[in-house]
């Protein structure tokens, strides 16, 4: 086997110095990087970043911290299907009714081709720049392809996301310069265009269990409400006996694919950073903001500000700490709020930044009935902001720094001057 792999190395190695100077040359690299590991090394006595993280490293890193979501959302695509047919179990068992293989088996032949679709697209195109330009093939679009996939109704059409996923990298990305320039993270970039282009396959009750909705657009009897669609209703009784507050938190509750299981994703964010991959200060600040937000709107109920037939009343006073644990605020704060590339760069800058997007996430989510989810849409903002915040954080940087300056000049100069008026009364 070992002779093997090394006769296909050699073979690599050999072609690649063939296509050296071909315009397939990026593309040519980027598999055989793929494969193994680059073996171009720096020589002479000169100071060079000794590291063991690169790109590919940082990335394989996010990508790992987010296969335990995948996999949870191939068996609760299966459970949610068949417990909406069949009614959710009274006496709930993991092992009989969660982790079966008829629900592996359903979730898998229904999340896999998403998954696929989102790589095949999105690599494609990455490699269709890349030679046109000249440049090499950059893995900023691995953790993009697996995000896409876990943050969308599980029967999202191919098609759609096909041209979704073109859209978000041609438009959201390659226009601004590849990897590492643009300036909205790309997963809600591809998110948003499928929110606004096909609205009915985005929200709703009919989306975001496996077989409500056939191909063809065609609602059957099943129904898949969200908790945060019940509440947009008004219908906070019906949730409560179906969903409790450990469904919520173990993730066994109809949503996207990916972002139910709070508890997966909080480990996932731990994962990341102990690797020191994401910033815990946005994490953090994130939560701080829609825990703010959510005492805010339960301080007006209790208040007796808003009646309790207005249709903002379920969401406002649904438990401030509950907010986290439904809907996809816990996903979007760990995996995307997160984005190095897209968020505030400065530490002050990242707990403003984190602290507004947990605080709009709720905000959008209570003032928005029709689309109770507003998460995707406050990460949007604050990467178009997260430069104007740096940019003053910086600015007052600055002037304090200024201050001191000013006042380490000016004490020797008073202190100069009254010598001399010792000095001309003497």
């Amino acid at each position: 086997m070992s002779d093997k792999r090394l006769t296909l190395k050699k073979r690599l190695h050999i072609l690649k110095h063939h296509y050296r100077d071909s315009k397939w040359a990026p593309a040519f690299n980027a598999l055989h990087t793929f494969l193994y590991t680059p073996d171009e090394t720096t020589h002479g006595r000169g100071t060079h970043v000794k590291a063991a993280d690169d790109l590919k490293r940082t990335m394989n890193t996010v990508i790992m911290a987010l296969v335990p979501c995948l996999l949870f959302g191939m068996f609760n695509a299966g459970y949610q299907h068949y417990s909406a047919i069949n009614g959710y179990p009274e006496n709930f068992s993991l092992f009989e009714h969660f982790l079966t293989w008829d629900n592996f088996w359903l979730g898998a032949i229904t999340v896999l081709p998403l998954v696929i679709v989102s790589y095949g697209v999105g690599l494609a195109i990455e490699f269709l720049f890349a030679v046109i330009k000249g440049h090499e093939v950059e893995e900023g679009y691995l953790v993009t392809g697996m995000l896409v996939p876990l943050i969308i109704p599980v029967d999202t059409p191919l098609w759609m996301l096909a041209v979704a996923v073109a859209f978000g990298v041609v438009i959201g990305k390659e226009v601004f310069g590849g990897t590492g320039m643009n300036i909205l993270n790309p997963a809600l970039t591809i998110r948003a265009f499928l929110f606004f282009a096909y609205p009915t396959w985005m929200s709703g009750d009919k989306v975001w269990v496996h077989g409500a909705v056939d191909r063809t657009g065609t609602a059957d009897a099943i129904s898949g409400e969200t908790v945060l669609g019940y509440l947009a209703q008004g219908n906070t009784a019906e949730m409560a006996q179906k969903f409790d507050v450990a469904d919520m938190f173990f993730g066994f509750i109809p949503g996207s694919v990916g972002e139910t299981s709070t508890l997966l994703i909080l480990l996932g964010g731990l994962f990341l950073i102990f690797s020191k991959i994401a910033s815990w200060r946005i994490m953090v600040s994130a939560v701080i903001g829609s825990l703010a937000m959510g005492l805010i709107f339960n301080w007006v109920v209790d208040m007796g500000w808003i009646a309790e037939y207005s249709k903002f009343y379920s969401l406002m006073s649904f438990e401030y700490w509950k907010h986290l644990i439904v809907g996809g605020l816990a996903f979007g704060i760990v995996y995307m709020a997160t984005d190095p590339v897209t968020g505030s760069q400065t530490n002050r800058g990242k707990w403003i930044y984190g602290f507004l997007i947990g605080f709009l996430s709720v905000m959008i989510r209570v003032f928005n009935p029709a689309y109770p989810e507003g998460v995707f849409l406050a990460i949007l903002l604050m990467n178009v902001f997260a430069p104007t915040i740096d940019h003053y954080v910086i600015r007052g940087n600055i002037r304090r720094r200024f201050k001191r300056w000013q006042n380490a000049k000016i004490y020797p100069r008073i202190s100069e001057e009254k010598q001399a008026l010792k000095a001309e009364t003497v």
